[in-house]
């Protein structure tokens, strides 16, 4: 992902509201599930990551990336920012060049 992409998104994800929070059960399979279907579905989706959860706000990112294959656009204090991108037939985000 360039740079001029990751802005792009990151300008897509300033106005979404967080569709996951993030609390102290931290991370479950049904969690992770649920993130990887919205990102299926949205592309884009922003989590929120809870004051009572105990992990770091980065480390949860980069594990829910992995597991979701999906990309890290930014993580900023307890909000976190993925994108996945879509099928061609179904895809709703169109990236810069």
């Amino acid at each position: 992902m360039t740079t001029k992409q990751r802005a792009y998104l990151k300008s897509l994800a300033m106005k979404t509201e967080p569709v996951f929070q993030i609390g102290k059960s931290s991370m479950t399979p049904g969690l992770t599930q649920a993130i990887s279907e919205a990102l299926d579905a949205r592309e884009l989706i922003k989590i929120s990551v809870l004051n009572n959860c105990a992990d770091d706000p980065r480390e949860l990112a980069e594990i829910i990336a992995e597991r979701t294959h999906s990309q890290i656009v930014q993580v900023i204090g307890k909000k976190i920012v993925l994108y996945k991108e879509g099928k061609d037939d179904k895809k709703k985000i169109f990236l810069p060049l």
